[in-house]
């Protein structure tokens, strides 16, 4: 996942997959996944986050973590 020149590095499938799996399991009643790049760890990151409206600070966010994408944990589609 996310190869090409648009990011950073691929990402590999079945880890994303965790990643999903993680974010239905948790006690915490999140909706969605953000994936994040972490310029200090130069690697992908999962963020789960309960509302849409919570993405945007990842959208915007200028610090160590640049925003690739969102999803919803249910549906399993790409919302942004």
């Amino acid at each position: 996942m996310f190869e090409g020149q648009d990011f950073p590095a691929s990402l590999d499938e079945a880890v994303f997959n965790l990643w999903l799996e993680n974010g239905r399991r948790a006690k915490i009643g999140y909706n969605y996944l953000v994936v994040v790049w972490d310029e200090y760890e130069s690697s992908y990151q999962p963020v789960y986050v309960a509302h849409r409206e919570e993405i945007d600070k990842y959208k915007m966010s200028h610090s160590r973590e640049r925003f690739i994408a969102a999803y919803h944990l249910y549906s399993e589609s790409r919302i942004i």
